[in-house]
């Protein structure tokens, strides 16, 4: 397993973000939740909130509201109905 997340972001419009990362914390439905490498597998809901992504060039922030996300094999997929640079 790798040391690192490869993390997607799509929205209906565009792909805003792809590529590695330390860490994730998104917006669930529920409540905020965090991701890191080794996570296991998971699909949920995305609520309304700030999706940041811990990369080696610095935080990057999305506003997102609706969709889901999927955690398989250290493989992030967000795919938001709304999304842009927070």
């Amino acid at each position: 397993m790798s040391a690192q997340l490869k993390v997607s972001v799509i929205s209906p419009e565009r792909v805003l973000f792809e590529g590695t990362a330390h860490g994730v914390i998104a917006p669930a439905f529920d409540g905020e939740m965090g991701i890191l490498p080794m996570h296991a597998p998971l699909m949920t809901l995305l609520g309304k909130g700030t999706l940041r992504i811990d990369t080696t060039e610095g935080e990057k922030r999305y506003a997102v509201e609706g969709g889901f996300l999927q955690i398989v094999d250290d493989q992030v997929r967000v795919v938001t109905e709304q999304a842009s640079a927070a």
